[in-house]
């Protein structure tokens, strides 16, 4: 009963680091443990080298995202790609997908972008509802590329290279653009305007926008060429964002630069208290050899690696739709490692595919952020929202598809593709 009872209390919106605070107390006075066990997580988990990177890259995040990146990448990708078919659709696509992997949370990249984007969509004769959805769900599309807070924390928790994941990340992010880019040709475009292409506008665009697109092509040389730790690749990134807002750009100053110092310190305490809090529950739950009860269940009931990873697709998009990313990851990683590793399933495959699954839970209820922050945004009825989404939620459950049952799209860069 008292299991179901912290679900329930989640559920109903309590702050989730006050759930598994009390679930870790309880669960330690019902095994005669001296709740102190709990600390011992948190002291690992700061002697852990990576930790460091987190807080590091989600200041980077906050400086371009309170320094004017969202504009100069909206004008880089319209000058880029605003001449093609459904042209402001793909704008749309990769500015959002970019700035969510600095933002490191999508509900930013509907606040900050939903203003211009969504109004250049409807300038350009697409249907309103069309426009809606797609700024949106493509606010969730920018997951999977460095340097994304998902990716690390996934690479902190269940110890995967946090390199190999952003690399793993390129091709199915690829994948996602061009499927919704196809949609957007085929369904949204009729009647939209095409653009000439200038090629001053676009030297101009680059000129200004150069040293934001550079920063992820730098994650990834970084960490994959083996140049730099990750916790040295984080502080090279933060300080080379406060170096572009406030030495180059000079769009913030020093005086509003504390604003965004607390801005990244609030969502990186929360998450650490998170994080903390839950592998001490973990480890609780291994010592009661809960993982191993599973396992056995599991293997009872599937006989396959397919099976297993459509079950798993299954329970991914309920937790997705009831818990926010970042708690999602903490919690649910430890439980599937020791599953998937049974079934003989990558690491990084496992990675990607449970990112995927919690990307989508963004644009799912009762818990899809997306869903509520761009009601707010737009002035729109959530269920009009949802209903917008809609097509978008289907071509990302494909997409979905793809990424579980073909795993090369996740390791073609240790497969030799």
């Amino acid at each position: 009963m008292t299991p179901l009872l912290f679900v329930v209390l989640a559920l109903v919106g309590m702050p989730l680091f006050i759930v598994l605070g009390a679930a870790a107390l309880t669960a330690t006075r019902e095994a005669q443990l001296d709740p102190a066990l709990l600390m011992v997580e948190f002291a690992r988990l700061a002697a852990s080298p990576n930790l460091v990177a987190i807080p590091l890259f989600v200041l980077a995040g906050a400086t371009l995202g309170q320094g004017g990146a969202a504009r100069r990448l909206v004008r880089f990708f319209n000058a880029l790609l605003g001449w093609m078919p459904a042209g402001i659709a793909w704008v749309t696509t990769g500015t959002c997908m970019v700035f969510t992997a600095f933002s490191g949370a999508s509900g930013v990249t509907i606040l900050a972008l939903g203003g211009l984007l969504y109004p250049m969509l409807k300038r350009e004769l697409y249907p309103e509802k069309f426009a809606l959805g797609l700024v949106t769900s493509a606010g969730s599309m920018g997951l999977l590329l460095p340097p994304s807070l998902a990716v690390l924390l996934y690479g902190v928790v269940a110890q995967v290279s946090i390199g190999d994941l952003f690399v793993a990340g390129l091709l199915p992010t690829l994948l996602l653009f061009l499927m919704v880019g196809g949609y957007a040709f085929l369904r949204g475009a009729r009647g939209a305007p095409r653009h000439p292409f200038r090629l001053r506008e676009l030297a101009a665009a680059a000129r200004e926008g150069w040293a934001d697109l550079l920063l992820p092509v730098g994650v990834i040389g970084g960490l994959a060429g083996g140049v730099l730790t990750v916790a040295e690749l984080a502080a090279c990134t933060a300080l080379y964002a406060l170096v572009l807002e406030m030495l180059v750009h000079r769009t913030i100053k020093v005086k509003s630069l504390m604003w965004v110092v607390y801005e990244a310190a609030t969502l990186v305490g929360s998450l650490f208290i998170i994080l903390g809090l839950s592998l001490g529950l973990t480890n609780l739950l291994i010592d009661a050899q809960v993982p191993m009860h599973l396992l056995e269940w599991i293997q009872a009931q599937v006989t396959s690696p397919l099976e297993f990873l459509l079950w798993m697709n299954l329970a991914l998009l309920v937790v997705g739709c009831m818990m926010d990313i970042f708690s999602a990851i903490v919690i649910v990683t430890p439980l599937l490692l020791p599953l998937a590793a049974h079934f003989g399933i990558h690491p990084v495959h496992l990675g990607i595919v449970i990112l995927a699954n919690l990307e989508i839970g963004y644009l799912t209820p009762p818990v899809g952020i997306n869903l509520y922050l761009a009601s707010q945004r737009f002035k729109r009825p959530v269920f009009a929202v949802f209903n917008a989404t809609l097509p978008f939620l289907l071509l990302m459950l494909v997409w979905l598809a793809l990424l579980t049952y073909i795993p090369a799209l996740s390791l073609w860069h240790q497969s030799g593709l």
